[in-house]
């Protein structure tokens, strides 16, 4: 899609890509219009329909694809970088910073909630997201975890550790249980660590 498109058309397309995401964060994808998009980006309706063809759907699948980048960029280098206790402890802290400082407004959260549902393609996208974000902890509770069955069943509870405390921060604007399920999720490296 993005063949053949200038430096500048490139730079624009992602300016509209970042407002409509912020909008959506904001409002909701079932919310957020057309109209919303282009006065927050100051773009004619040509201008959309120029770098998103099908409107509306190609918006929703060109965001989905971008939060699903923001929530795996949050999480670098810490993400890459699994192997020890310390390195465990260190991803917790940026993301329990990072979803603090956005609060309500995080990408993860109009991923799951909004963006998730609006089409096949973004359903994808956000499947994609988690299966790339659980074979990143899958490397690292493979590391730290020698049997294969408690190393999956980690990764997989430390992903639905940052997910569900993620929603409750979203509803509470409290922090303290993503923190209270991360701690708890991790706990099976410091064991591990400690041998």
């Amino acid at each position: 899609m993005n063949r053949g498109m200038t430096a500048k058309g490139l730079a624009t397309r992602q300016r509209i890509v970042v407002a409509a995401a912020l909008l959506i964060r904001e409002k909701g994808a079932a919310e957020t219009t057309l109209d919303d998009v282009r006065a927050a980006t100051s773009t004619s309706k040509s201008q959309l329909f120029h770098y998103f063809p099908d409107g509306r759907i190609d918006m929703l699948v060109a965001v989905a694809r971008h939060e699903a980048d923001q929530v795996l960029e949050a999480q670098r280098p810490y993400l890459d970088e699994l192997t020890t206790w310390e390195s465990w402890q260190a991803w917790r802290k940026a993301v329990l910073r990072h979803y603090g400082e956005l609060g309500r407004r995080c990408p993860l959260g109009s991923l799951t909630s909004e963006l998730g549902k609006s089409s096949p393609e973004a359903r994808t996208i956000v499947s994609d997201l988690f299966a790339t974000w659980e074979a990143a902890l899958l490397r690292g509770t493979g590391t730290l975890l020698s049997d294969r069955g408690a190393a999956v069943g980690c990764a997989r509870s430390v992903l639905a550790a940052v997910q569900g405390g993620v929603v409750l921060l979203q509803v509470t604007d409290r922090v303290d249980y993503l923190e209270a399920a991360l701690t708890s999720a991790i706990e099976p490296m410091r064991s591990a660590a400690a041998r």
